[in-house]
């Protein structure tokens, strides 16, 4: 609800994931919605009635625009209201006894809700992404590491299942709680989105070799890695697209970016939607991946289930859903990665596609999952 109306993150795409596959089960399904004065419960009616603006940015409508008429709709399909000490009182009214409670997203897993639903005999399922925040805390906005923090430890103390979506994000998990929860893995599904060329903007140049890098502007990410890559090859240098928005604690990468020439060989573009990046992906001559840590990496197993070549940083976490599909290239070997760039550059496009690349599905995520909680 927060983020309505943006272009969709690796957590808001699982979030959509499981609102959908929840509304087909068989089972009343109930939202639970984190007002600014309280909460407000939905009922499977009014699930309903906002899904659709849930899955992403509307065409022509600004994305305030958006979120608000999404706000307007959720009060006014409503089954319950009440002020935030009313919520054990409202959820045991409206919810059936023996209730599952489901949180998917990293958000409002306060000790109010937990402590609530635990009170009422829920069977609480969290998942969690990554801890990234707790192993890389410089990597953070200002502030947000010791609620992450606490979430984590809510998490142990409270939830019965923590759903995990890799074996490298349990392993780093369970490390750091006392008495870790029972818990499941399950690789995420992979949407194949259908390329739209014609949503990709006119200044936007693909008429001759690039790269592509999708992702936040974050440190985390290590753009500085790719900028630093491209000035050492010169003008020799294939041209490089960096897609995502602007994040945190970034500004020297910022910086670069503002200071290069509109002509040159690198270019920068936000809010492309899901078609457009998948035709980029389609024709690019490859993926690249630098990033210091992912809990999955969901933007690498897209293209790699599209078939493009896919360079990653040498993480743990790529080598247990990718296999042996990418190129792995450990950060602190520039050379490995210009020649393998400058390889694929040269490379005929249809002899660089990789291997066929059997992506996980949300199918087998669901069907191993949904059983449990």
């Amino acid at each position: 609800m927060r983020r309505a109306g943006r272009v969709l993150t690796g957590v808001d795409r699982v979030e959509w994931a499981y609102l959908r596959a929840l509304q087909n089960e068989p089972v009343p399904v109930f939202a639970l919605i984190r007002a600014p004065l309280g909460y407000i419960l939905l009922d499977s009616a009014g699930v309903a009635a906002i899904a659709p603006s849930l899955g992403g940015p509307a065409a022509g409508v600004a994305a305030d625009a958006h979120r608000l008429r999404v706000w307007r709709t959720a009060r006014r399909v409503s089954v319950a209201r009440v002020p935030p000490a009313l919520l054990g009182r409202m959820l045991q009214r409206r919810l059936p006894r023996g209730f599952a409670y489901l949180n998917v997203g990293h958000s409002n897993l306060t000790d109010r809700v937990m402590r609530t639903v635990r009170a009422l005999g829920a069977h609480i399922s969290v998942f969690v992404h990554d801890i990234i925040p707790l192993e890389y805390p410089e990597f953070q906005r200002e502030g947000s590491v010791p609620p992450f923090a606490a979430m984590i430890e809510r998490v142990g103390a409270r939830a019965d299942l923590v759903i995990y979506n890799s074996a490298d994000t349990q392993r780093r998990t369970e490390a750091r709680l006392d008495t870790p929860p029972a818990g499941i893995v399950a690789h995420l599904g992979t949407d194949m989105i259908t390329a739209t060329p014609q949503d990709i903007p006119e200044d936007v140049v693909t008429n001759r070799p690039f790269f592509l890098c999708v992702g936040t502007i974050e440190p985390r990410k290590n753009h500085a890695f790719l900028l630093d890559l491209w000035e050492g090859m010169g003008k020799g240098a294939p041209d490089l697209i960096i897609a995502g928005a602007r994040g945190w604690k970034n500004e020297d990468v910022f910086s670069r970016l503002d200071a290069l020439p509109s002509d040159g060989r690198i270019h920068e573009v936000a809010g492309l939607g899901d078609g457009a990046l998948a035709a980029l992906m389609d024709r690019a001559s490859g993926v690249l991946f630098p990033s210091h840590a992912e809990g999955f990496g969901m933007p690498a197993v897209e293209a790699a289930a599209r078939g493009v070549p896919v360079i990653v940083n040498d993480l743990e976490v790529f080598r247990e859903v990718l296999g042996d599909i990418p190129v792995y290239a450990s950060v602190s070997d520039r050379y490995l990665w210009i020649n393998k760039i400058k390889e694929l550059a040269e490379a005929d496009r249809q002899a660089s596609k990789q291997p066929t690349f059997v992506a996980p599905t949300w199918d087998a995520h669901f069907k191993a999952v949904l059983r449990l909680t």
